[in-house]
């Protein structure tokens, strides 16, 4: 039996009656429908609720604080009302168009605007980086390939954890700003789904450029030239919070980066366990992720004086995880799917 649309009082008091209500695909996590607004010429929005055992009530209050600290920005879909009791939202309904071959550019640049969105980090929680734990599993499995980590390399990653935890910040985060949560009007890039948002350092979101969307299925890896004009692009809106190498570092070690939301367990155990089996996520598989983002950090760590024998240590794994998986980890792909 199909849910029902959860449009009551509070809302019909607010908005009008509603017509036409369609139910559209949604994570496990929430119910989405279309609507069309009777007392609003017919005009188009959303209606979504917060659903599931992974805290809805706090993934409500999450995305209602984030989209009205983010309404005069220009880069969310207008709030139009919320059901409090049901954990129900009235949003702007936007249409989608295909993404332009240069869609980073855009999308940086709407990113910018949401991380200087003024927010009350009271509303919001601080964004959680690696732990000790990440940094234990990534070392391990750097021994079970055959490439220890010495000293240095330890050090190095602790310092990386530490700078990561006090990083200071001050950006409202997307929390998951993936394709499919970012849609291209013909006004500019429009981000949805704020189930995950909090504060904290831009360079977090930003880094998703060079390290392949990694909360994401849809991993890419765009040309370095392009890269380079969508990083132009947020400086010239919004000042740089944060290090960006430190932050794909961050990315690299963090075991939960491997899976989809449902499966992360705020441990390493994802990392523990890929020598013994790869698995397929969206458009790359874990092996495939991992080989594309020591690639990324060896690259970036190696002019860092404080990350350069991590740098060294990332290139050494990434031979060696390439060596031994040739077929499973070859380069991500360099364009979004359509769509």
């Amino acid at each position: 039996m199909r849910p029902a649309l959860p449009y009551g009082d509070a809302l019909r008091d607010r908005l009008g009656p509603v017509r036409g209500a369609r139910k559209l695909a949604s994570s496990p996590r929430s119910r989405v429908w279309r609507v069309e607004l009777v007392a609003h010429g017919g005009r188009s929005a959303v209606v979504k609720q917060a659903v599931g055992d992974d805290d809805p009530e706090g993934r409500y209050r999450r995305e209602t604080a984030a989209l009205r600290a983010a309404a005069a920005s220009g880069v969310v879909p207008e709030l139009l009302a919320t059901d409090p009791e049901r954990r129900v939202l009235v949003l702007e309904h936007l249409d989608h168009a295909t993404p332009a071959p240069d869609w980073i550019v855009g999308y940086a640049e709407s990113l910018a605007r949401l991380h200087t969105s003024p927010v009350d980090p009271a509303l919001l929680p601080r964004l959680l980086g690696p732990g000790p734990q990440d940094a234990e599993a990534f070392v391990a499995l750097g021994g079970r390939l055959g490439v220890p980590a010495g000293p240095d390399v330890r050090t190095q990653l602790a310092a990386l954890v530490q700078r990561l935890a006090e990083a200071p910040g001050s950006a409202l985060l997307h929390g998951d700003p993936c394709p499919g949560n970012d849609l291209h009007t013909p006004d500019g890039v429009r981000f949805v789904d704020f189930e995950q948002a909090s504060v904290g350092s831009g360079a977090t979101e930003l880094a998703y450029l060079r390290i392949g969307f990694p909360t994401c299925w849809c991993v890419t890896a765009p040309a370095p030239a392009l890269v380079a004009r969508a990083e132009a692009a947020y400086r010239r809106i919004a000042p740089l919070e944060g290090d960006l190498t430190d932050a794909c570092a961050g990315w690299l070690i963090l075991g939960d980066a491997l899976v989809p939301r449902a499966r992360r367990t705020g441990g390493g155990e994802h990392l523990e366990r890929l020598p013994a089996r790869d698995w397929t996520w969206g458009t790359a598989g874990a092996r495939q992720r991992l080989a594309h983002r020591l690639g990324v950090v060896a690259d970036l760590a190696g002019g860092a004086a404080d990350l350069r024998a991590l740098g060294g240590y990332c290139a050494a794994l990434r031979a060696a995880v390439v060596a031994r998986w040739p077929r499973t980890t070859r380069p991500v792909p360099a364009h979004r799917p359509a769509g």
